[in-house]
């Protein structure tokens, strides 16, 4: 039987709302005195001639839903965390929008910036998703994750 893991994933970019909505719904967690987010953001980048205008994100979901639960795993073992959310974008996210949203609350706030960091780090270096970054030339380049 395969084991079910808690879907980090959204179609398309992750909307101001849905950032405002998680954060809103800690405000009854009074034992929470820091929160860290990060939220990474599709750029402009300047690509041959062209300049990227949407990345488009795809995964090997299964298995990416289960490294994201070892993170997850991971950080709540290392930091005395409260709460924590990943949201990560699949399909076209155009420039200037968000592809990437970590959430980390604590008790206090080394805790909750120490843990957004490596969890974001460790994201970037061992999530199987890959993004195809879109040039207004036409162009498509395998985005490299740094």
């Amino acid at each position: 039987m395969q084991k079910k893991y808690k879907n980090i994933f959204v179609l398309g970019p992750i909307t101001p709302q849905q950032i405002a909505e998680s954060i809103a719904h800690h405000s009854v967690k009074t034992g929470i005195g820091g929160h860290s987010i990060f939220l990474g953001q599709v750029r402009a980048d300047e690509r041959g001639k062209g300049r990227v205008t949407d990345i488009e994100y795809t995964a090997y979901e299964e298995m990416a839903l289960e490294k994201a639960h070892e993170i997850r795993e991971e950080a709540f073992a290392k930091y005395d965390l409260t709460c924590m959310h990943i949201y990560h974008s699949l399909g076209k996210v155009k420039v200037g929008e968000i592809c990437l949203f970590v959430f980390t609350s604590s008790k206090h706030r080394k805790a909750a910036i120490e843990a957004c960091n490596q969890i974001v780090e460790q994201i970037k270096q061992e999530l199987p998703v890959w993004g195809k970054e879109i040039v207004d030339t036409h162009e498509t380049v395998w985005k490299e994750n740094k």
